[in-house]
């Protein structure tokens, strides 16, 4: 672990808050969305997961497998074939 920066928690609004060096984040890697978590006396800050990362890659390699396809048969109710309009 590297050195402790201490700070202040300062009022944002109704709730409070951290300012967060800029150099801390740098070293981190941190940019955009985090997620906080609580484990006995500390707040645990950590780059929340990138999600669907790759899928846009593995629905073209489905496509040019074929495999795309739907695995159940769409099932209609009287009301979709009726009251639904597009």
């Amino acid at each position: 672990m590297g050195s402790a920066i201490r700070t202040r928690i300062v009022k944002i609004g109704n709730s409070q808050g951290i300012r967060i060096p800029k150099t801390l984040l740098e070293q981190s890697g941190i940019h955009t969305e985090v997620e906080i978590e609580v484990h006995n006396d500390r707040l645990i800050v950590r780059a929340a997961p990138k999600l669907r990362v790759g899928w846009d890659e593995a629905f073209a390699a489905m496509a040019e497998q074929q495999d795309d396809v739907l695995l159940d048969e769409a099932n209609t109710t009287n009301w979709d074939e009726s009251e639904w309009q597009w």
